[in-house]
């Protein structure tokens, strides 16, 4: 599930959306060290850089970004890599976006419309991808699936108290919720139109004592919550009316317009090429994450993408608004791998994976494909060496496969601050970090948006990863895992962590204790390519 921080309620509560060849001698060019030891610029990034914050040097800017722009001006400069397709397995993808154009996989071997399965690959009319939810959208969190099937069901004394404790969270918000709704409603009906300003407000004279109370609940959102107070409000009501009457409802059963039976990992004839969705603005996650790898640079239009050219995006859509089944992302990694991805974006997870197997599984055929597979982190806060997050890599404490990334996600100035409060974390089960916070990218209908978790942070490094790849495509999957581990930039001041503030040194907060360098990877690729 996305991540949407709370800005009016008054007890704030996150939600998910939302870790060898031989080593070489690390190549650290942008190095930190003196920034250690003198006083930060505590100056907020400047207007005209923060929709590209995460492109910036630290070095150079004091922003903890990945040296992206250093990379395209110092060594890809009038070198020509090859087409490299990254999966972004999500909740859709607005693919006639105007900032995508061009950067859609095609599959050639398929002739639209046909309604036939033209090159035999098991999926009718897959021209940009696969649809595995077909016609569905809302659902629910998997902690209440597993409370539905009843007491048998394993975790299920677990998933039964914090479906409880979560509902009686969202049951607390929803009087509050309601209120600002019928305000918003009321204020709308008097001014005549559907967006309003602070200004407009604060015009409102009458005797009313009703609008008059909706005027000054509205005045009172809009001073925490900012100027854009109408569409964070919609994000919040959103996710508190999605909880309870999807994700949280056991008598909701999103499954049934799909057709399937999730239960049973054969069972493939199901979903369709629609890669969009049934509602294209459904796809907003997606088409961010999608806009974050490959929007174009330099277009003046969103932000930019990691990868400027050479790049496809496949769009998988396989996250819907609940937690994605385990058998539809393990069914999304095999088809990415088939159909020639060599990067897998995957920015979702949750607490409880019932068919956990399925997806280890998958995990592996993508490494026997070359497959380098990037995963959000997620955005609970907590220590993933104590609490698991899936989809993982991890079985009885051991890594199944050397093809598989778990990314933190960072905030966009340097210091203690540095890592995203809502990011996961773990010596051994998050390998690095990237931007997270406050990334504009695309979303659909030709639109953009600054949007925050670890579900941003791992595009980010499924783009340098495709850089990599794209201009050093001798190089395994395993050998750029290794080249983004052993690049990125280090750090070693004290950071807080979570959301119960735990202070440690960035060197223990990923198994890395590094943040990702574009420039940095493509030299030690350069080096690392010639062996």
């Amino acid at each position: 599930m996305k991540l949407i921080k709370p800005f009016y309620i008054s007890a704030a509560v996150a939600f998910m959306l939302s870790s060898c060849s031989p080593s070489l001698a690390p190549i650290v060019s942008t190095n930190p060290a003196n920034i250690d030891k003198t006083p930060l610029k505590t100056s907020p990034v400047k207007e005209e850089d923060l929709k590209r914050w995460s492109h910036l040097d630290l070095t150079k800017d004091t922003i903890p970004g990945m040296s992206t722009d250093k990379a395209y001006s110092e060594i890809l400069k009038n070198k020509k890599g090859t087409k490299i397709i990254v999966g972004v397995i999500d909740s859709g993808i607005d693919i006639d976006h105007e900032d995508l154009k061009g950067k859609i996989w095609v599959n050639s071997k398929e002739i639209a419309g046909n309604n036939k399965d033209d090159d035999n690959n098991g999926y009718t009319d897959d021209v940009n991808g696969w649809n595995f939810l077909g016609d569905s959208n809302d659902e629910n969190l998997e902690l209440t699936r597993i409370v539905k099937k009843g007491p048998s069901e394993p975790n299920y004394a677990e998933a039964k108290k914090a479906l409880d404790k979560q509902y009686g969270e969202m049951m607390q918000y929803k009087p509050q919720m309601d209120m600002i709704d019928k305000a918003d409603k009321a204020i709308k009906a008097h001014l005549k139109k559907d967006i309003y300003t602070v200004d407009d407000l604060k015009k409102i004279t009458t005797t009313d004592a009703s609008l008059n109370q909706s005027k000054m609940i509205m005045i009172s959102v809009a001073s925490q919550v900012g100027p854009n107070f109408q569409e964070d409000l919609k994000d919040q009501m959103d996710q508190v009316y999605d909880m309870l009457n999807y994700n949280l409802n056991v008598k909701f059963d999103g499954r049934k317009l799909v057709g399937d039976n999730p239960e049973d990992i054969t069972d493939k004839k199901y979903g369709n090429g629609n890669v969009k969705g049934p509602d294209v603005k459904d796809g907003l996650h997606g088409t961010h994450v999608a806009g974050i790898i490959a929007q174009i640079r330099g277009n003046d239009k969103g932000g930019d993408g990691v990868i400027a050219n050479n790049v496809q995006i496949m769009a998988l859509r396989a996250v819907p608004n609940g937690d994605e089944y385990d058998k539809d992302i393990a069914l999304a990694i095999r088809y990415a791998a088939d159909n020639g991805a060599k990067v897998i974006n995957g920015s979702f997870g949750k607490d409880y994976s019932p068919h956990k197997e399925w997806v280890w599984e998958a995990i592996k055929y993508a490494a026997s494909k070359d497959v380098l597979i990037i995963h959000a982190a997620g955005n609970d806060g907590k220590d993933l060496d104590l609490e698991p997050n899936f989809p993982n890599d991890e079985v009885n404490g051991k890594e199944i496969s050397d093809n598989f990334m778990s990314i933190g996600a960072l905030n966009k100035e340097y210091g203690t601050k540095m890592v995203a409060d809502f990011s996961n974390y773990g010596t051994k089960n998050v390998d690095i970090y990237s931007p997270g916070n406050e990334i504009y990218a695309t979303i659909p209908n030709n639109k953009y948006k600054y949007l925050q978790g670890t579900s941003m942070a791992s595009p980010n490094v499924a783009g340098v990863a495709a850089l990599v790849r794209s201009y050093y495509p001798n190089l395994t999957a395993a050998q750029v895992k290794q080249i983004l581990m052993d690049s990125g930039t280090p750090i070693s001041i004290e950071v807080v962590l979570g959301e119960n503030k735990e202070k440690r040194s960035f060197t223990t907060a990923s198994k890395s204790g590094k943040i990702v360098n574009a420039y940095n990877a493509l030299l030690m690729a350069e080096q690392m390519s010639k062996k």
